[in-house]
């Protein structure tokens, strides 16, 4: 390759490094080119780019973009999706593509933000549910308190309801 185009691909890679908020690496070997295919429309169609890149240029990228964390990840080959909106969504897609196609894709790890993720991280954010019912999760706990508190501080006058109530019934039959 020529030094421009080498540069500019460095370029194009750190600027994609800086803005994603997930990197994750993953070892492509064994994968057919149908396969890979697949996995590429998959990923593209969650809005998450796929990119196969030389490790030594990926490493100037890196570096360039300030997450030189990224090189534990850069051995042998390396093919990186870049998550730009949600952080769990390009776990997910890459672990429904392995286990729908029966794949012998390998995740190695990420990066989040400054932080380096190992396989596994990057499997427990694969699992975890979307932002949205987490949200919900948390306002119903936020919730409960309150509902508790209500009913504590109503059960008086709803008592006494009940047993006016009772008491007009018994008079009125009797």
């Amino acid at each position: 390759m020529l030094k421009e185009k080498k540069e500019q691909l460095i370029d194009e890679l750190a600027s994609s490094l800086s803005r994603c908020t997930i990197a994750v690496a993953t070892d492509y070997r064994g994968l057919t080119a149908k396969e890979m295919m697949q996995l590429r429309r998959r990923l593209t169609e969650s809005g998450i780019d796929y990119r196969v890149i030389k490790n030594t240029l990926t490493r100037f990228a890196a570096e360039k973009a300030g997450k030189k964390q990224l090189e534990a990840l850069l051995t042998g080959p390396v093919a990186i999706a870049f998550g730009y909106d949600e952080v769990i969504k390009p776990p997910q897609v890459l672990r429904e593509h392995i286990r729908s196609a029966g794949s012998v894709l390998q995740i190695k790890g990420g990066i989040l933000g400054d932080r380096l993720l190992t396989a596994e991280d990057v499997a427990s954010l694969a699992i975890m549910p979307p932002r949205e019912i987490l949200i919900s999760k948390l306002v119903g706990q936020l919730q409960a308190p309150l509902q508790a508190l209500h009913n504590v501080l109503s059960a008086p006058m709803r008592d006494l309801l009940n047993v006016m109530q009772a008491r007009i019934k018994q008079v009125e039959g009797g």
